[in-house]
Formats: C-alpha cells, sequence, structure tokens
C-alpha cells in the first residue's frame, strides 16, 4: 500500500512538472510576407515589433518569419492568414482588392503628400472606422501593423515620361483596383500584377515600365532594367500591412494582445517618418546610378492632375453600388488626412 502512494506521489509530481513545463513554452506564431530577405520594411517595421513583443512578454510568444512568398504568394496572404496556414500575413489589401476594396481610398493618387499623413490616417480607419468595419471586420481579420508607401512614380525603360501624352497606350504594372483606374484615366494599360513578378515581365519586354514606389525599385531589382523615372506627380500609393486573424488572436492571452498594440502603437508613427526619408536617399542613390528623374513642369502637372482628378469619385461610386460605402470612406479618410500635418 506504502508503495502504491509513492508511485502516486510520483505521477503527481510529474504531471504538474509536465504541465509547468508545457505552461512555460512560449507560444509561436508564423509570420509571413512576400518580401525578399532583408527588405528595409521588415527591418524597420516587422522585426523590431515582434522582438518589442517578445521582450515585453518575457518571451511568452515569439514568432518565426517566412519571407520571399515561402508560406505562399503575396497575392494569397489573406487566405492563409484567415485559414492558420501563416499566424500573422502581410496582408496588402491592394492583392485582395475584392475582398478589401475598401482599404484602397489610400491608394488614389494624390491622396496625400506625406507617408505619416496617408498612414497614420489609415491607421485610424482601419482599426475603429469604415475601413475596420467594410475590410477587417468582414474578414475576420484584425490589423497588427501599416505603412502607406509615398506616392508612386512611373518607370521607364526606353523614354521618359514629360507630359501626359508620353504615357498613352504604355503596358504598365500596377496592382489592380485604384491603380487600374489611375492608369485608364492616363490612357495606360494597367497589367496586374504582384511586386515579385514585376522584373521578370520587364525583363521580357512584356511591360513598358512600373508603377512603384521607389525603393521597390531596388528591393525587386528594376533598379537595373529601369532608365526614367518621374518627378513631381503623385500616382497613388500602397499600404504594406500585417494582420492577423481573428481566431488566432482570440488565442493569445490579455497581455500578448496588450503588447502587440502597444509597440504598433509606438512603431508606426516613426516608421511612416523613416519611409519617407528613405524615399529621398533612394532617390538620390538611383540618380547617381543612372536613373534619371524628369521634373515634370507646370503645364504638364496640371494635364496629370486634371486627368487624375476624377479618379476619387469614380472609386467611391464603384464601391456604393456594390454597397461597400466607398463614398464614406473617402470623406473619413479625406478628412483624417486633412487634420495630419505634411511633415
Amino acid at each position: 500500500m506504502v508503495a502504491i502512494r509513492r508511485m502516486m506521489a510520483v505521477i503527481a509530481i510529474f504531471a504538474v512538472s509536465s504541465s509547468v513545463a508545457h505552461a512555460a513554452e512560449p507560444m509561436r506564431l508564423r509570420v509571413a510576407d512576400s518580401f525578399p530577405k532583408g527588405h528595409y520594411l521588415v527591418k524597420l517595421i516587422l522585426e523590431p515589433w515582434m522582438e518589442e513583443v517578445r521582450k515585453r512578454t518575457n518571451n511568452a510568444v515569439t514568432f518565426e518569419h517566412y519571407p520571399a512568398q515561402q508560406l505562399g504568394k503575396a497575392t494569397d496572404m489573406l487566405k492563409l492568414t484567415q485559414t492558420g496556414v501563416a499566424d500573422i500575413g502581410y496582408v496588402a489589401p491592394a492583392y485582395a482588392a475584392e475582398k478589401m476594396p475598401v482599404s484602397e481610398v489610400a491608394m488614389l493618387p494624390g491622396a496625400f503628400t506625406h507617408s505619416c499623413q496617408g498612414t497614420l490616417a489609415y491607421w485610424k480607419s482601419a482599426r475603429s472606422g469604415v475601413i475596420a468595419e467594410q475590410d477587417y471586420a468582414k474578414n475576420n481579420i484584425r490589423l497588427l501593423l501599416a505603412v502607406a508607401l509615398p506616392q508612386y512614380r512611373i518607370f521607364t525603360i526606353k523614354a521618359p515620361v514629360n507630359t501626359a501624352a508620353d504615357v498613352v497606350g504604355l503596358k504598365l504594372r500596377s496592382t489592380g483596383g485604384a491603380q487600374d483606374l489611375t492608369l485608364r484615366a492616363l490612357s495606360a494599360v494597367p497589367v496586374r500584377m504582384a511586386a515579385p513578378d514585376a522584373y521578370e515581365s520587364l525583363s521580357r519586354g512584356t511591360l513598358d515600365g512600373l508603377l512603384f514606389p521607389l525603393e521597390s525599385v531596388v528591393a525587386y531589382g528594376a533598379d537595373k532594367l529601369v532608365k526614367y523615372a518621374t518627378d513631381g506627380v503623385g500616382f497613388g500609393s500602397f499600404i504594406v500591412s500585417y494582420s492577423i486573424s481573428d481566431a488566432a488572436w482570440k488565442k493569445l492571452s490579455p497581455e500578448v494582445q496588450k503588447a502587440m498594440v502597444d509597440v504598433a502603437e509606438e512603431i508606426v508613427p516613426s516608421a511612416c517618418k523613416h519611409v519617407q526619408d528613405t524615399d529621398e536617399e533612394t532617390k538620390k542613390k538611383l540618380a547617381a546610378h543612372g536613373v534619371t528623374f524628369e521634373a515634370v513642369q507646370p503645364d504638364a502637372r496640371a494635364k496629370f492632375n486634371d486627368l487624375l482628378k476624377g479618379v476619387a469619385k469614380t472609386w467611391a461610386q464603384g464601391l456604393d453600388a456594390r454597397g461597400k460605402r466607398g463614398s464614406d470612406a473617402l470623406k473619413e479618410y479625406d478628412d483624417l488626412v486633412a487634420a495630419i500635418p505634411a511633415k
């Protein structure tokens, strides 16, 4: 009888020890994106966020980062995140425009001047405004990190773009949605594709150029191909964002959830400033390596702006017709941008 009691005591101790060990194991979250390894946005936003969250939770949560489409294509990140293939995914709304169309309000031409205007306006609307309701809640995901890239430029290989007439008929890379509307307003031909696929299409001649931000030209190797870039006109933007599914979020403790939110609140406002500063630095580097930046003259700029002025209204009305509150999103976003000074 004594032997049995001793055995039971040992078993109980072992069970408690195992339970404590199991409880001490950190929760590992898979983070997936399509950026090439070492991309500046990963180093600027994602990596500092992951590291700080890990520290503040005393290693209660750790992250496994899968870059360069290792877990799936950029265009599939929404589904991969919703289904748990990735716990946190680089869900860029432009790549999921059919399911997240309202987010494209931040990608309209001339929507903002400085990255921080676009970023902070999106950040608010996507967490507690029209975008949050239409694009995030309905897709059962939650925004964790976001930044609006500086205004896009048109990059070409064979000839510079000095006037609106120079764009007519050009086959230019687009993410779809709002960028398609922008290019069609200029009588260009939008060719939808994710950024990682742009280099090959450009090198094969199936594209005449790119609608791209400066840093992505370098990150995806297109700086080896393009010769000219516009300067002085904003042709839209792109929202870089990481999201977590509601199912994965609910598995986290309140302490971990709070750490994730708090760290993001600290990182996002400074990250957008660095993004804008990086844009200026990259421009100088590209110019030094032979890319010619064509300053659009006042008359030509006025023509571009005239052609683009109806894009936002067309975009909003198109969403309204689908019951997606496009006009509400446009007004809300414009008001938020107006309240944020260009730095």
